[in-house]
């Protein structure tokens, strides 16, 4: 496992027992080990975040054996990350206009075609992709709301950023507005994207 955060890794490190599993910090758009030394490679929820996405694909590719697998997984922002859709959703419903219409360019990936043609301008082969949706259950409003009111995330920075009246009413629009069951608890579902491919034998 490689990550480019050494708390992550320390982290990783500390509640992994298999003594097939190692860890080191490495940046995922220049790996320091040799090629083809994998039969598989996988950036989970990290490649969005990677200023030069062909190059993180072209080096999971070059430490892959010839035949082997490269694949990935992003969060769809734009589509089924219900969490995030609700929220956003209730920012523009209070301040029309508030949010860009421009797609950062790093999060361009996350839906099936543009993640498709990433793999396949990388000339890897047999690409598919296909959904993966998992239930996210929060137990009760604070549940969903709290992760909002800290770090650096773009939903976390608009909530800072809010004064303490606009906040509140960004807080009270989404509890009127989420899905509720009888017992309190919030049902959402996180939607991500997988792709895998095939790097082609010379």
């Amino acid at each position: 496992g490689f990550d480019i955060s050494e708390t992550y890794i320390d982290y990783a490190r500390e509640r992994t027992n298999d003594s097939r599993a190692t860890f080191a910090v490495a940046d995922g758009q220049a790996f320091t080990c040799a090629d083809a030394t994998y039969d598989v490679a996988v950036a989970g929820l990290c490649l969005s975040a990677m200023p030069d996405q062909p190059r993180a694909v072209a080096e999971m590719m070059r430490v892959v054996k010839p035949g082997g697998i490269v694949g990935a997984y992003v969060w769809d922002f734009g589509g089924k990350m219900q969490m995030l859709t609700h929220f956003w959703e209730t920012v523009e419903a209070l301040d029309p206009g508030s949010q860009d219409s421009d797609i950062d360019p790093q999060f361009a990936i996350c839906k099936p075609e543009p993640l498709a043609e990433l793999f396949r301008s990388a000339g890897l082969h047999d690409v598919e992709v296909r959904a993966i949706d998992a239930p996210t259950v929060f137990k009760d409003f604070d549940d969903y709301w709290n992760p909002f009111l800290t770090g650096k995330a773009p939903a976390q920075q608009h909530t800072a950023s809010l004064s303490t009246e606009r906040r509140e009413l960004l807080r009270d629009r989404l509890r009127s507005t989420l899905p509720v069951s009888r017992n309190g608890s919030i049902l959402l579902i996180a939607r991500a994207w997988a792709v895998k491919a095939r790097v082609p034998h010379a």
